[in-house]
């Protein structure tokens, strides 16, 4: 039976989960796909221009735009640029046009795909199905050309197959997300394109190539690393042994899906993210004439990222329109692209452009028409009057006042649903805002209530179940509430959710109201509170890193006051040397950054070798060893304070422990050894078996038999017996002693969260683990800080009494230790966050640390890859969140009564209950700014991923503490009751 303490926890975990969920499905709903498709009728059929065409993606690639002589020509492989050949395009302006094309965010491979082929613009939270995304059921012109009879063929990432996977004639799809694999993918897409090429029976109508070398070398190695230039180099004989086999009807399209950051990651919405480049090449027919004068309105340029003149730019989704007509295909029903004109103006006059012109322009409009006779029309209300004015100012007589006209209406429908790409759901969005701030409020209240409460586990059983019943009910109520139900958007199951929990929520305050005194005014949480308004500046946001630096160091400076005023010199040196060990150990780890965009040129990228590399720094190559095998020494230092560094703590730190981050830490040294090419191209796979087993003797190690010994053998306690001196003739008496008494509950929960933290440190990357290190060293100093300065308060209490000697006798209290104070728990929860910054993350998608999928396998395995990722990720607010009962149990002597260990039962999930206020209220802070400023330039670049990540964090936070008090606190009270007390202390736990 679980204790009432996790039941309580579980209680809180559930409702910040449906908040959550309400939230977020009106936050980031999905954008409105109509399922219609085009058509041709007798007056619109527009004859193509090519009778077949080969489409390249090179995933992640550039094309080098320079001027003809720059002063210091770059290499021309560099950074994830192709050279294209300038025979053919300075040879033939007429027939070889390369644009820079940007893409829109999120910049993941099955968004840009749906964008490449569909014309439509793809939604945030789009991106979470990339590692496994469903079918694309919109038109397109890959569907155009099923519908038309015509054969397609593809091969390469297998990513296509999923958006379209009845679509292919032939198809050789390979494995996309192994980033491990630089050539695989390639060398497959080489093996079968070719013969096809040569193929004169030419068993296809459109051939697809999609290459991912270039983006796994950006992802694994770096975009600067010297095989980048070994791929590039492969690309470009691919393209030249293309051209040579292109005959005359084929039109050649190569392009990048997206561009990559500086460190060869994408997914984000930086400048070098949604850059990329197309190049259009026509082996035998000129599609430019030579006298044309096309009005510059219609072919704007841009300046390219690192580039010293500016060149031709386009909107990725400009291929749709343009790629179908040259084909002879309708343009697909939900396209947002213009078509390029430099590919349509054939004659000098521009009559075939203005007929290409219209009929993207008609299509364009249909669809918006369609859009606003749709349940989600609404939206386009206030941008209506100005679109249909600008659509009547295109019918002019003046040829290119006309064009200029219908370029410029479609250029603002996109603008127009760009801005409206994701459709708020306002009744979803307070709904679930009301459920955050009244959980922040349940969770305060519980807080309060259970603060000294005697038989506080009777009273969490009945709180339980009256919320429960007060949740059916509800739950009952909303599944027949039809009509509020569809004036607030909903589906079925929303308002059951809804109801449910907004009636546990209240129930509990009803139970258990917050309770604020004047005494609680003079301690309100003012690192909290400024934390959650940071919120609402993006500057902030884009700086929390260091924000959480400063708050973290404030923090202690209450408790080096009280050291400097301690009675005795122990416990002063103590309180300072401690203090000045947490504060070493936070400066050090902030050390260890990885920058945002908006954060440049104010940072620089120490996580990493390089901004452009991601290989460890030499320094951590160094320390990598050395932290795994003084970790656990330092850690069996800290328990020997209090002779707690026996029995399952003189097993598991002196072996176990540094077996396991031993092994951690050596996989990732080989991963750096494999990619860095330190040793020949002949150990690869001697490397990378040697990884996996290393990885996975890591795992198992600490998991199977650290977590089997821990749970068997929990305390670290040494137990001796002698016997007594007795007088003559007297009864034999034994003499027991108990080493480790001082700190019974706190040392076995350093071990069971050193299990635990041996398997994220394995998913961990060099230069984090040498961070987690330091962390798990200033969560132990700082445990020592505060037993400390309780003591140092328990003393000037006593001094002050007027019974000294009552008040110093600790045995005669009915409980074991003091209160767990909101005070004390402030600094474990910014610890736990600046901990995930330290390791190299970010509230963006770009610093997602891909090469953790494949610690385990070297391949993408699911469900194992995903879930390292998600371990890499949040593991440090599992970790160090799971830490807060530790305030309750560090340094607490099981007293010789049952109230001790109540007192360590509730104490435990008073403490838990404030590290969910404390991540809960950031929560509601950044849902709140997030909600606010929907409607902001900056909202899907800072406010909505800060929302995600901070909704992340609390659900890691509350899952470690789930873990911590159902399994840890309970089984340690339980053994520890055996141990001292017999079963009818231990079997009060369940109580």
């Amino acid at each position: 039976m679980a204790g009432k303490g996790f039941l309580l926890l579980l209680w809180v975990s559930a409702i910040h989960l449906a908040a959550i969920y309400l939230y977020t499905r009106g936050f980031l709903l999905s954008r409105l796909s109509l399922s219609e498709t085009s058509s041709w009728n007798n007056s619109q059929a527009f004859a193509g221009s090519h009778k077949r065409a080969v489409l390249l993606v090179i995933d992640a690639l550039r094309f080098d735009f320079i001027s003809p002589d720059p002063p210091h020509p770059p290499s021309p492989y560099h950074h994830n640029v192709l050279r294209l050949p300038a025979e053919l395009t300075e040879k033939h302006p007429d027939r070889s046009f390369v644009f820079t094309s940007f893409a829109d965010p999120p910049t993941t491979t099955l968004q840009r795909i749906k964008g490449i082929t569909t014309g439509s613009l793809p939604t945030f939270i789009d991106m979470g199905s990339n590692f496994g995304g469903s079918s694309n059921l919109e038109d397109s012109f890959i569907g155009q050309l099923t519908a038309a009879g015509k054969k397609i063929a593809f091969m390469g990432d297998d990513t296509w197959m999923t958006v379209y996977p009845d679509s292919f004639d032939t198809s050789f799809p390979y494995d996309s997300f192994n980033v491990e694999d630089l050539h695989t993918v390639d060398n497959g897409v080489i093996e079968h394109l070719f013969p096809l090429l040569r193929d004169e029976s030419k068993p296809w109508d459109l051939l697809v190539g999609h290459f991912l070398g270039v983006d796994h070398v950006g992802h694994r190695v770096g975009p600067d690393h010297p095989v980048m230039k070994t791929k590039l180099e492969q690309m470009d004989r691919v393209l030249r042994d293309v051209v040579e086999l292109l005959d005359d009807d084929t039109l050649l399209v190569l392009m990048g899906d997206h561009g990559m950051d500086r460190k060869g990651d994408h997914g984000g919405d930086t400048e070098m993210e949604v850059t990329a480049a197309m190049w259009f090449y026509s082996k035998g027919r000129s599609l430019l004439h030579p006298s044309a004068q096309i009005h510059e309105r219609l072919i704007p340029y841009s300046l390219f990222p690192g580039a010293n003149v500016s060149h031709r730019s386009i909107q990725q989704i400009d291929l749709v329109p343009t790629l179908s007509l040259l084909l002879g295909l309708p343009i697909p029903y939900n396209n947002l692209g213009s078509i390029i004109p430099e590919l349509f103006w054939e004659d000098q006059e521009g009559r075939r452009f203005e007929e290409a012109l219209k009929l993207n322009a008609a299509q364009v409009r249909d669809y918006l028409q369609t859009y606003r006779a749709s349940p989600h029309g609404s939206e386009l209300d206030d941008a209506w009057a100005s679109l249909e004015r600008i659509w009547n100012m295109s019918a002019q007589d003046i040829p290119t006042a006309h064009r200029i006209a219908l370029d410029g209406y479609m250029r603002t429908v996109l603008s127009v649903c760009r801005y409206l790409w994701a459709q708020f759901n306002l009744g979803l969005i307070v709904t679930g805002l009301v459920l955050m701030v009244l959980s922040t409020l349940m969770t305060m209240g519980i807080w309060t209530t259970l603060e000294r409460k005697e038989g506080w586990e009777t009273w969490a059983g009945q709180f339980l179940q009256n919320g429960l019943y007060a949740s059916g009910v509800a739950a009952a109520i909303g599944l027949f509430s039809v009509p509020w139900r569809t004036k607030l958007g909903m589906d079925v199951a929303q308002p059951v959710i809804l109801s449910a929990t907004l009636a546990a929520v209240i129930s509990s305050l009803i139970r258990a109201p917050p309770k604020i005194s004047i005494t609680d005014l003079k301690s309100l949480p003012l690192p909290m509170i400024l934390h959650a308004a940071a919120f609402a500046s993006n500057s902030f946001v884009v700086w929390e890193d260091h924000v959480i630096t400063f708050l973290l160091l404030s923090t202690i400076v209450p408790s080096i006051i009280t050291g400097l005023a301690a009675p005795t010199s122990r416990f002063r040196y103590r309180i300072l040397g401690f203090s000045a060990l947490f504060a070493a150990c936070i400066r050090l780890m902030a050390i260890s950054t990885v920058c945002r965009e908006e954060q440049q040129p104010n940072c620089h990228v120490t996580f990493y070798a390089s901004a452009s590399l991601t290989a460890p720094p030499p320094t951590i190559l160094i320390l990598s060893i050395p932290t795994a095998l003084a970790l656990p020494w330092i850690i069996r230092r800290f328990l020997r304070i209090s002779q707690s560094d026996r029995g399952v703590a003189g097993l598991f730190l002196p072996y176990l422990l540094p077996a396991v981050l031993l092994q951690g830490s050596v996989a990732w040294l080989l991963e750096w050894a494999e990619t860095t090419h330190t040793l020949e191209s002949s150990w690869s796979g001697t490397l990378r078996t040697s990884r996996t087993l290393l990885g996975w003797g890591a795992t198992l190690t600490t998991l199977f038999l650290g977590g089997l010994l821990w749970f068997i053998v929990p305390l670290c306690l040494q137990v001796s017996a002698k016997d007594s001196i007795v007088a003559p003739g007297a009864k034999e008496k034994k003499e027991v002693t108990v080493v480790g008494f001082a700190n019974a509950f706190g040392s076995p929960y350093i071990i069971f969260w050193s299990v635990l933290f041996g398997l994220f440190y394995v998913t961990s990357q060099p230069t984090a683990q040498v961070v987690l290190g330091i962390a798990a060293i200033a969560l132990l100093a700082y445990l020592e800080v505060v037993d400390s300065v309780r003591d140092v308060r328990a003393l000037d209490a006593a001094f002050s009494s007027a019974t000294p000697s009552s008040a110093l006798n600790m045995d005669a209290l009915p409980s074991g230790s003091a209160s767990v104070s909101f005070a004390e728990i402030t600094p474990l929860a910014l610890l736990a966050l600046h901990t995930y910054y330290a390791t190299g993350h970010q509230s963006t998608i770009s610093s997602i640390q891909w090469k953790a999928a494949f610690v385990l396998t070297p391949t993408l395995s699911y469900p194992i890859s995903p879930l390292l990722v998600i371990l890499n990720t949040f593991g440090p607010q599992f970790l160090f969140g799971m830490t807060a009962p530790l305030l309750a149990l560090w340094n607490l002597a099981p007293l010789p009564h049952p109230a001790s260990y109540e007192q360590a039962r509730r104490e435990s999930v008073r403490a838990a209950l404030g590290m969910m206020l404390y991540h809960g209220t950031l929560l509601v802070g950044s849902a709140i700014t997030a909600a606010w400023l929907r409607r902001h330039l900056m909202v899907w670049k800072i406010f909505a991923p800060k929302f995600m990540n901070a909704a992340g964090s609390l659900l890691a936070v509350d899952l470690g503490l789930l873990v911590g008090v159902g399994l840890g606190v309970s089984r340690i009270t339980e053994r520890v009751g055996l141990l001292f007390g017999g079963p009818a202390f231990a079997s009060r736990k369940v109580d």
